[in-house]
């Protein structure tokens, strides 16, 4: 066969290639490298020359209309090649000819290219697609940004928002190409009435989040060349914002979207800015950046906190819809304004407060301006300049350098705005009264007094609902710390109103009233039982009528146990409410949905903390519909409520109880028959949520007739512990055992051989099963009295040394997977693997733990704590404190001991607590502690060592 010179050549330097020589080899392996690429050089000139007639250098003959397809089929099927010199020479190509055919004549390149970058499986593909775009995007004009960046720029971003390995490698090189477009689109002015430029630059935005928040050191360097556009951008949109959002003579496209769903509105686009600076100023990295500029970004952001023109129209119509919006804090622009402004402050200390309190003078100083010029708007800036200063109130209120400079600022705008018109500037109004709620602690007594006396005389004129919506907020916060002479002076007049208002509330606004009636009624003291017959049935009706309702039924609880706790309140409320209660509970099928719940709920908090009499009145009434509510019901709400409504009867009633009914044998009975109940294992675990707590009252206030049924008791909850679901009900059970270890003292090992002599089901015995669920959730107890309860049982369970102690392995550390990533169905293959640690070095390091996790709180907290306590050497005996109620501890404790240890357990501090015990583990056997210490992490050795050593230790 002939062979032609080409191909002479290309058998001669594969052959010399084989050659030993390495300078020939090393020729060889060059001149082939060389005519790899030379395909794509050829390529690349003959498109130049060859494609498009009217381009300059054109060469005879054009390429013909099919060849042309062939060879973007061609390109396009080759983007995928693994050789990124081959990959970069087709996106060349690609590029090149994209310049002359696209979109015209090659529609489905940018389809194309996107398919390739979502499926992400295929990395090459990927590459070739973000580098064929790359060098495709570089050479855009102006005509060609509007139709590329709406369908590439989702895409991007959803590629940057997976911040891989593989993604930070392939964005690298595309980076700068890609920064200065962004930035080209974002130097221009915002225009107004132009929802695809906004959506436009939406879509920069969120590929800028995504890059600082993943990228955050490959973006530093490029970030510079944004921050002057990003800053037109900013500036130029809030002057479009004003006209078309705020002032409402230009079209803000609100409430429309695109064809994908997505809104095209002016004020979407803008929070999507906010967003973007919220990030910025968030990152150590980026905050610098701004930090010469951050009062002019202050300043701005107020600008953007002013009531659009829809939010007044909504608003004066529905004073509903403006307390939801400003309870529930409904994501807009004033938001995402206050958030920055909060970040701001956070992350720029002082500067950030300066910037802060300078905005707010100068926007005060610019409406006044607007006010005495005859602008009718001016009332907007004042009234956003205060929102913000509200926003921030509590981040103010800790820099004590500013209490006085804001205090004073806030008394000024108050005493100057509230001389003019509540109809005309209903809502300035409103915005008074609620920063004077916020900020009362910096200002004048008299001023605060003299805004309470307005807001108690508003809630009853004829003003604009958003007006007395702010005056009920101030109530709220004012009367709490008001004198009593003022109440005193107008409580009638004011719960008069608060009656009227409460009539006439709607969902949204009866929250806020009954909030506000709650702080009247608590701060009316006795006035308050003249009111009652009055107050009472009203609110005792609205919380039927709403009893299935969540959040107004507590609210109405609320008011009435506010005045269950008022002077000469309680006996005329319980008289009131028990005679509707009992045939409620007495057939509970026959009522209204949430009703049987609610009136549980009702009797709970009448019993707690009431004298016995109307406890008494309330068991009499109740206690055998709540009994047997838990044993017949299925509905696992009402043998919650229920569950918690015997548990108050048993507080409330203690010995006493057992009496009442004439016969204690079956009060008790019944009491253990729910107990049975709700321990029973096949029960669902929602059921059975508040067995703690009440398996806690019966220990509690009947330690005698519980101790004949210690067993039984202890069985039943080994049970329930190993067949729940629900990790509240589990840390529910730990608690009962460990008052069970602390009723045990002197004797703990007694009870650990209790548990001993009682089978489990999948451990060698109930103290196996029990230590091996205590020392896995012992991290999920809630609660500093329980945290302590626990914490000090398993410090008594340690000292004890007790031989079974070292039988039994728990749950050490977790063993880290080598595997990378876990998806889902990787977890469910292979599931987390544990090592397994002897019981006394994990109790051990689970008092270290807690020494750790008390240091990590001193360390944020500059009040008194235990740490600080027991470093200065003011640890006593802290056992000896404990158990001082334990005089005859060999008996049956009695409920006088129990309850002193309840209030002692209170008073205990933690830390010296375990540091006599360590103490004492230490110097009973040296050798035994050094060998549980080696076993704690460095931190964990560091933070015994650092309590011991005082000692000696």
């Amino acid at each position: 066969m002939l062979m032609d010179q080409d191909q002479q050549w290309l058998i001669n330097c594969l052959n010399a290639s084989l050659d030993p020589n390495h300078q020939v080899r090393n020729f060889a392996e060059t001149s082939l490298q060389q005519a790899s690429i030379q395909p794509a050089v050829l390529l690349k000139q003959y498109i130049k020359k060859q494609w498009n007639e009217d381009e300059e250098g054109f060469e005879h003959p054009v390429v013909a209309s099919n060849e042309k397809a062939s060879i973007r089929g061609l390109l396009l099927a080759s983007l995928d090649d693994p050789n990124k010199k081959i990959c970069t020479a087709v996106s060349v190509a690609v590029s090149i000819i994209a310049q002359y055919d696209w979109p015209e004549d090659w529609l489905e390149l940018v389809p194309f290219l996107l398919s390739l970058i979502n499926d992400q499986t295929k990395l090459n593909a990927v590459h070739g697609a973000l580098r064929c775009l790359a060098l495709l995007t570089s050479d855009m004009d102006d005509k060609m940004v509007p139709k590329i960046v709406p369908v590439l720029f989702p895409c991007l971003h959803t590629i940057v928002s997976s911040p891989q390995t593989e993604t930070s490698a392939l964005m690298l090189p595309m980076l700068q190409p890609w920064m200065e477009q962004f930035s080209s689109i974002l130097k221009l002015p915002v225009p107004s009435e132009d929802p695809d430029d906004w959506s436009i630059r939406m879509e920069v935005l969120k590929c800028l989040n995504q890059f600082i928040q993943n990228f955050p050191s490959i973006v530093e360097n490029h970030f510079v060349v944004i921050v002057g556009p990003l800053w037109h951008t900013f500036v130029s949109s809030l002057k479009v914002y004003e006209r078309s959002s705020i002032e409402g003579v230009e079209d803000s496209y609100d409430g429309r979207y695109d064809s994908d769903g997505a809104e095209k509105s002016l004020e979407s686009f803008v929070i999507q800015l906010f967003e973007f600076l919220l990030t910025v100023v968030g990152s150590p990295k980026f905050v610098k950046v701004i930090m010469n500029n951050v009062k002019e970004l202050v300043y701005y952001t107020i600008g953007f906190l002013q009531m659009t023109e829809q939010q007044v129209h909504t608003w004066s119509l529905d004073a509903n819809q403006y307390v939801a919006d400003e309870d529930d804090n409904t994501y807009n622009c004033r938001v995402s304004g206050a958030l920055l402004l909060e970040e701001i402050i956070t992350s720029c200390g002082m500067d950030g407060v300066d910037a802060v309190i300078d905005s707010i003078r100068n926007r005060i100083s610019e409406s006044q301006h607007q006010k005495e010029n005859g602008i009718s708007g001016w009332w907007r800036l004042r009234e956003a300049t205060l929102f913000a200063l509200a926003s921030v109130s509590e981040q103010l209120l800790q820099v004590e350098v500013s209490a006085p400079t804001v205090g004073s600022m806030l008394e000024q705008i108050l005493t100057d705005d509230m001389a003019t018109g509540v109809h005309d500037y209903p809502f300035l109004h409103a915005r008074l009264f609620s920063s004077v709620a916020k900020l009362s602690s910096v200002m004048n007594d008299q001023v605060t007094e003299h805004f309470l006396y307005a807001a108690i005389k508003t809630v009853g004129m004829d003003v604009p609902p958003p007006v007395k919506v702010g005056a009920c907020r101030a109530l709220s916060q004012l009367l709490p710390d008001a004198t009593r002479g003022i109440i005193q002076n107008h409580a009638l007049d004011l719960f008069s109103s608060l009656v009227d208002l409460l009539k006439n509330a709607s969902e949204e606004t009866m929250h806020l009233v009954l909030e506000t009636l709650q702080a009247t009624i608590k701060a009316g003291h006795e006035i308050s039982a003249s009111i009652e017959p009055v107050i009472s049935p009203i609110i005792l009706n609205m919380w039927a009528s709403h009893v299935s309702d969540p959040f107004i039924s507590i609210d109405a609880l609320e008011v009435l146990e506010a005045i269950k706790n008022s002077p000469g309140c309680i006996h005329p409320l319980v008289s009131r409410v028990l005679p509707y209660i009992g045939p409620i509970l007495s057939n509970p099928q026959q009522q209204p949905e949430g009703l049987v719940a609610g009136s549980l709920d009702l009797v709970t908090m009448l019993v707690k903390n009431s004298p016995s009499d109307v406890v008494k009145a309330a068991y009499q009434v109740s206690f055998e519909s709540v009994v047997r509510l838990v044993l017949q019901s299925n509905d696992h709400g009402e043998m919650q409520n229920a569950t918690q409504c015997l548990a108050a009867l048993v507080a409330g009633g203690k010995q006493d109880m057992l009496a009442w009914c004439g016969d204690p044998g079956f009060t008790m009975r019944s009491l253990l028959d729910v107990a049975s109940r709700l321990l029973d294992p096949d029960l669902e675990s929602s059921g059975s949520l508040f067995v703690g707590s009440y398996i806690l009252q019966l220990i509690l206030h009947l330690p005698t007739q519980m101790a004949q049924h210690i067993r039984d008791l202890v069985t039943a909850l080994i049970r329930r512990m190993q067949s729940s679901q629900i990790a509240g009900l589990k840390s529910s059970l730990l608690l009962i055992f460990a008052r069970l270890v602390h009723m045990s003292v002197p004797h703990v090992e007694q009870f650990i051989d209790l548990l001993i002599s009682i089978p489990a089901e999948g451990h060698r015995n109930s103290f196996a099963c029990l230590m091996c669920e205590w020392t896995k959730h012992q991290g999920e107890v809630q609660g500093a009295y329980q945290i302590k309860v626990t914490t000090t049982a398993l410090a008594l369970l340690l000292l004890t040394r007790h031989a079974e102690l070292g039988n039994v392995s728990v749950q050490g550390h977790l063993i880290k997977s080598q595997a990378g990533i876990t998806t889902r169905s990787r977890a469910k293959m292979m599931p987390d693997q544990w090592t397994e640690t002897p019981l006394p070095a994990k109790i051990l390091a689970l008092l270290a733990d807690t020494l750790l996790e008390v240091r990590e709180q001193v360390d944020g907290d500059d009040e008194d704590s235990d740490w600080e306590e027991a470093q200065n050497g003011d640890a006593g005996d802290e056992e000896d404190y404990l158990y001082s109620a334990a005089a005859t501890s060999h008996g049956r404790p009695t409920y006088a001991y129990l309850d002193a240890m309840a209030k002692a357990f209170n008073k205990i501090n933690l830390v010296n607590y375990l540091v006599e015990s360590l103490a004492k583990l230490a110097e009973s056997d040296g050798p035994f502690f050094q060998h549980l210490f080696q076993s704690l992490t460095k931190p964990q050795q560091n933070a015994v060592e650092l309590v011991l050593r005082p000692r000696g230790i």
